[in-house]
């Protein structure tokens, strides 16, 4: 095993939770002193964006066909609609004194650690350029100023985290959450970009360092300590049937002509808690320069229709994370939950611009739903990986293929809610739920091979519950990522023995119970 692999093995062993004991993390909260979640930068021309709110007048299920969506025109304000439904606001809760904000990308712990840039070429737009949006005030601060020209029409979104946001509350385990983080924000992305008839493509070869500079992330004079930003990934924006001509070392070659302005501003005013693992881990994940990936072009797979029929920008605006279920709530329909099942495969459209193969798998705790029989099931989302699993799996499991020819197989048969309850760091909903599950991805041959993958492996499970999350408001009822669960608890479960297999997140859908103590306001009423 590589060192790099070795710490990030470790890094992943430590920072698990038992039923005997959590990961580290903060002994108290000054709930005073929480990280601020709007990034400014001062020192920064601002550029206002058009108003927010605006509706398409294409469907959620649209989507599904991506090709049929109208292209719509590159200008400002498509490129600010972009971004907000992407990262922008979709409501304001209020609970007592207490305000807090919610967003189109979600966020472990509301804590939004992710930051994103737009690095524009086109002078019809703005003037070339990388800009940080703001989603607080729906607007950009230039950053940087490019006096050399990119292509006419280029246009992209560059993502990084701030690890302290998460790591405020979370401790150790932060570093896994913001990788969740970046997989929920890059299918965002990918959703506000289809409602415009438009695709992303991530930008694979750049190395992390690349990534930092033209973001302006390695001027460490910008920003304040144990507050900086770690690059993540650049994403293309497609806005029509031929990709953009800039390569990535046109990119690279802007550099020179670079002028940067303007400082970050403080998140916080204390640190009172450092975790260095983070810093390892985060170390040993980087990526290197590499060869640019990319999987076949097939024609996407089409779903089963939706058994609703919403705007697209509406329900990305309406996305939720309960907070709890209603435990007595009818069986969810069977043609919602295939639907459910078929949307999170790596051959529909959503999964078009993810260029790795799949090394993600379901495991399903089946509790409501109509037709099932309440158990375990699993979704391969690579039938190639069954010899593997049915191998590192109990025995007794019986692999039955389900009908409606999907990789879905029966495992056993069984009430498993108080078992999904208790895995789940004992949080009712994921047994209160329709269903919960564990993803479970293809671990240790992936990090030996290549270490910067133990990022890419989070964020795979977080693009599957971004598409899970909207899928479940288009079926009517709710999703809720869960990031706190006892890691080998699943895995004896499972019958996993050895690193082979890992579960890294678990996600849970169901009827929601409003909480009526609430009250909701408008995402932008403040502006």
């Amino acid at each position: 095993m590589t060192p790099l692999a070795e710490t990030l093995l470790n890094y992943h062993h430590r920072t698990k939770h038992t039923l005997q004991r959590y990961a580290k993390g903060p002994e108290t909260l000054d709930w005073d002193d929480q990280p601020d979640p709007f990034r400014h930068f001062s020192g920064c021309q601002i550029v206002a964006l058009p108003k927010p709110g605006r509706e398409l007048d294409v469907l959620f299920s649209d989507l599904d066909k991506p090709d049929t969506v109208p292209i719509q025109p590159l200008d400002l304000a498509n490129i600010g609609l972009l971004l907000e439904l992407a990262f922008g606001l979709s409501a304001w809760k209020q609970y007592g004194p207490n305000r807090w904000s919610l967003r189109c990308n979600p966020s472990s712990g509301n804590l939004h650690p992710t930051e994103a840039y737009l690095l524009c070429a086109d002078a019809n737009i703005v003037p070339a350029g990388v800009y940080h949006y703001v989603s607080y005030d729906h607007h950009l601060e230039q950053r940087c100023q490019f006096t050399e020209a990119l292509p006419e029409g280029e246009v992209l979104i560059g993502l990084s985290s701030v690890h302290w946001r998460e790591a405020w509350k979370y401790g150790e385990r932060a570093f896994r959450y913001c990788q969740h983080d970046i997989g929920h924000a890059l299918g965002a992305l990918r959703y506000a970009a289809a409602t415009l008839g438009w695709k992303i493509e991530l930008c694979s070869g750049l190395a992390d360092a690349d990534l930092a500079q033209l973001l302006g992330l390695d001027r460490a004079a910008d920003f304040k300590a144990k507050e900086q930003e770690s690059p993540d990934v650049l994403c293309r924006i497609l806005t029509s049937v031929t990709p953009a001509a800039c390569t990535d070392t046109a990119l690279m070659a802007l550099l020179p002509s670079a002028v940067w302005v303007g400082a970050a501003m403080s998140l916080g005013a204390y640190h009172l808690y450092h975790w260095p693992v983070i810093d390892q881990a985060s170390a040993a994940a980087i990526k290197p320069r590499t060869e640019a990936s990319s999987r076949p072009v097939v024609a996407p797979v089409v779903p089963s229709p939706s058994s609703g029929q919403h705007l697209a920008t509406r329900l990305i605006r309406q996305r939720r994370s309960a907070q709890q279920f209603d435990g007595k709530m009818p069986p969810l329909p069977i043609t919602d939950f295939y639907r459910l099942l078929n949307a999170v495969l790596p051959d529909t459209a959503t999964f078009g611009f993810w260029q790795s193969p799949p090394k993600v798998h379901l495991f399903i705790f089946v509790h409501r739903v109509e037709g099932l029989t309440p158990g375990l099931y699993a979704l391969l989302r690579d039938e190639s990986a069954l010899p593997a699993l049915q191998a590192a799996m109990l025995s007794s499991f019986t692999w039955q293929k389900q009908p409606g020819g999907l990789p879905f197989y029966h495992l056993y048969a069984g009430d498993l809610k108080q078992i999904a309850k208790t895995l789940s760091c004992h949080q009712p909903i994921a047994s209160d739920s329709a269903f919960s599950l564990a993803m479970v991805a293809e671990f240790m041959a992936t990090i030996e091979e290549q270490p910067w993958r133990y990022r890419q492996l989070f964020w795979e499970c977080g693009l599957i519950g971004q598409v899970l999350y909207l899928e479940a408001e288009a079926a009517g009822v709710r999703g809720t990522g869960i990031g706190c669960y006892f890691d080998d608890s699943v895995h004896e479960i499972l019958g996993l023995k050895d690193d082979a297999f890992q579960s890294l997140y678990h996600f849970t859908v169901g009827k929601p119970l409003e909480d009526s103590r609430l009250q909701t306001f408008p995402a932008y009423g403040h502006l």
